[in-house]
């Protein structure tokens, strides 16, 4: 019987895509619709503006997460098959291997011996595998799954400074839209950090700051841009 811990390790990979994902959402559509907005653009160009970049931005970080991470399996993939041949044609230093690993993490030689023979009689490859490379089904890359995640985790950032700008006056859009934005940033900041087991409030400040800077130039450039048409 084990006893229950809880860590927060485990949490690491889909916490990291999660937060990523939609932390650009949110910050990609609200600087797009703001930016937009400061260029003095009517009503229907700036949603259409936002609902542009939502689309743009979920396929493009579903994209570049497939191809991320189908490179990082097909390295797994080599890897794993250069340690089937190498235990085909050198059982014997295999093992070796392994017993001077477990040496080095601090066990006797010979129990270190002892622990090598078994573990390779149970299961060679993923022994060699965990320990050796430091690969494991629990952390296995899977690139359908990480590009589904990632635009998903973006469209429901994104899909907040969108709904804002439906609702909102012509008038009061940027405004409306950048506190909206604001807001759902620091509540996702106090959301990742609370989950990662870090202070909440060091997560919510880091990326509400980079949220407002991203805004006002966005801001500032519309603003230009709108300027120089007019």
């Amino acid at each position: 019987m084990h006893k229950p811990e809880l860590h927060r390790h485990d949490r690491i990979g889909w916490l990291r895509a999660a937060v990523l994902g939609a932390n650009d959402g949110i910050l990609s559509v609200g600087s797009i619709l703001v930016g937009v907005a400061s260029a003095q653009s009517d009503h229907p160009s700036v949603l259409l503006a936002g609902v542009a970049g939502l689309t743009a931005g979920a396929l493009s970080m579903a994209a570049g997460e497939y191809v991320s991470v189908s490179s990082q399996s097909d390295t797994e993939d080599a890897d794993r098959a250069r340690e089937i041949a190498e235990q085909e044609e050198d059982p014997e230093g295999e093992l070796l291997e392994l017993t001077n690993i477990y040496i080095d993490r601090g066990l006797t030689p010979d129990l270190a011996h002892q622990v090598a023979v078994q573990l390779t009689e149970h299961d060679a490859l993923g022994t060699h595998l965990r320990d050796e490379l430091g690969m494991s089904e629990t952390h296995a890359a899977r690139p359908l799954q990480a590009a589904f995640s990632s635009a998903a985790a973006f469209s429901i950032g994104g899909i907040l400074p969108v709904l804002a700008t439906l609702l909102s006056p012509a008038a009061w859009i940027a405004w409306i839209v950048g506190c909206t934005t604001i807001a759902g940033l620091a509540m996702l900041g106090s959301l990742s950090a609370w989950a990662g087991g870090s202070p909440i409030w060091k997560g919510m400040a880091r990326v509400t700051f980079w949220g407002i800077v991203a805004m006002v130039v966005t801001s500032l450039v519309g603003k230009l841009f709108g300027v120089a048409i007019a």
